[in-house]
């Protein structure tokens, strides 16, 4: 979704990329993220490294041959975060206040180097906060899957998001792009936004 910013002095019409505002997610509707993601080798080993994981299914691909799988796989915390990720240029760039929280995640088939994953979401449930007027909490269902069709991951999420008219009447959270303002510094009201679910 694209927004029509105003217009500079001396230039052209900007229109900015950004996901959709509370007011715009509607329920049961898919919304398939493309493009896909191929994962290769190097995403595999750098992430895992880079998170300190040692597991060797992995990264030692001669004692992954000799398990159950035959080959290594690719670390399911790479696979989460992206599924999560190819979301977010469609339904949360620039909308979001706050991701609150992350439940029913499992992998049913596992993701392999040279597989390609792709991603849709289901708005499962939405509703205005009850403590925070001009932002409201919506339910995603993510599904990733590999190129033949295969569920490689399923994950539900809370988001605390904007709509549109409340983001309209911060200026200064636009203007500084900070979509989290206050909630991140603020612990005790992380945690009332939290119980606000």
């Amino acid at each position: 979704m694209t927004t029509m910013g105003a217009s500079h002095p001396a230039g052209p019409r900007v229109i900015e990329q950004r996901g959709l505002y509370f007011d715009e997610l509607e329920e049961d509707v898919v919304y398939a993220h493309r493009p896909g993601r191929t994962v290769t080798e190097t995403d595999n080993v750098l992430f895992t490294t880079m998170t300190m994981n040692t597991q060797a299914l992995h990264l030692d691909a001669a004692w992954s041959a000799e398990q159950p799988f035959g080959q290594r796989l690719v670390n399911s915390m790479f696979t989460l975060a992206t599924v999560v990720g190819q979301s977010v240029a469609q339904l949360t760039q620039g909308t979001i206040v706050a991701q609150l929280g992350m439940t029913d995640v499992s992998f049913p088939h596992p993701l392999y180097h040279g597989d390609t994953l792709y991603t849709e979401t289901v708005v499962t449930g939405k509703r205005l906060s009850s403590s925070r007027p001009g932002q409201g909490i919506v339910t995603l269902k993510h599904t990733g899957r590999n190129q033949h069709g295969d569920v490689v991951a399923l994950a539900t999420r809370s988001c605390l998001m904007w709509t549109r008219a409340a983001h309209a009447a911060a200026p200064e959270q636009n203007a500084a792009g900070a979509e989290t303002a206050g909630v991140e510094t603020d612990r005790a009201e992380t945690a009332r936004v939290e119980t606000d679910l």
